[in-house]
């Protein structure tokens, strides 16, 4: 007896991502230039630069991302150096970058090693922290360790509750891009 051919049953297509609404679709393209880059903002001689690092075992990166982004939309080149760093490691990339800001998201405690250990390799490469680059510390940190932190150079701590808008305004206040 030959056997009975069976049907196979129709494939299904592949179903797409849903789209945004269209508001929010052409809100986007309008924020970009014809080659599809955000808007670049330049301040005397050049873009502002800025790393955005998340130093130590800490795996909560929705924060850094959040300011990555934000830095981003408001013009400035952003490096993102992605999670588990050592501060080494985002020392060398600051240096080879040529950073004007190093952005460190912190919320893991570590704050009082991690951020003395960047500012320290900073400045045994020859890097002026606070003049030729700023050191920016955001997370969960406690009052009580904003003085030692800022005596190890740091030019300013945020905490939970900043908001975007401020921190990207304390960039564009106080840093001058390299030319």
């Amino acid at each position: 007896m030959a056997k009975k051919k069976t049907k196979q049953p129709a494939r299904k297509p592949a179903k797409k991502p849903p789209r945004a609404p269209a508001a929010r679709r052409r809100a986007r393209v309008e924020a970009l230039d014809v080659f599809g880059r955000s808007p670049v903002i330049k301040k005397e001689g050049g873009q502002i630069r800025v790393l955005v690092g998340k130093a130590g075992l800490d795996g909560h990166d929705r924060g850094a991302k959040i300011i990555a982004r934000a830095c981003r939309d408001a013009g400035f080149e952003v490096v993102y150096t992605g999670l588990h760093q050592t501060p080494e490691m985002i020392v060398n990339t600051a240096i080879q970058e040529d950073v004007d800001v190093v952005g460190l998201s912190i919320l893991s405690g570590a704050h009082n090693f991690l951020v003395p250990e960047v500012v320290k390799g900073l400045e045994k490469k020859g890097v002026k922290v606070g003049k030729d680059v700023h050191v920016l510390v955001g997370g969960i940190i406690p009052d009580s360790d904003f003085a030692p932190l800022r005596k190890a150079g740091v030019s300013m701590v945020f905490t939970p509750g900043a908001s975007v808008d401020s921190i990207v305004s304390y960039i564009r206040e106080h840093v001058v891009p390299k030319a």
